[in-house]
């Protein structure tokens, strides 16, 4: 993916890695949202991309929340609000996808 003009630069170490990290069906995983921010991207182009390229992606390897898991999230105060905010403005129209080790590696 390239990265568009303009974003902010998001400085990544082990410690804001670790925040994003979270475990769901029994798996780490990283939330769309917080993958776009760390490559530079909106939510929304970032699945833009996704979904583009989705060939990449082999079964297993990323899936979409349920409302549920997203419910769960949200109480657990695991995840804020940015779970439902698609960059800077609007509101999500889909469930976040979960990426698992070897599906951020196929980013």
């Amino acid at each position: 993916m390239s990265n568009v003009a303009n974003e902010e630069l998001v400085i990544v170490n082990e410690n804001n890695i670790k925040e994003k990290i979270y475990l769901m069906r029994g798996q780490k995983v990283m939330l769309d949202f917080d993958l776009a921010e760390i490559y530079g991207f909106t939510t929304k182009r970032f699945n833009q991309q996704i979904n583009r390229n989705i060939e990449r992606f082999p079964d297993g390897f990323m899936f979409q929340i349920t409302k549920e898991e997203s419910n769960y999230l949200v109480r657990s105060q695991i995840v804020t609000t940015r779970i439902w905010t698609v960059g800077n403005s609007g509101s999500r129209t889909s469930m976040p996808y979960a990426f698992i080790e070897l599906g951020i590696l196929c980013l």
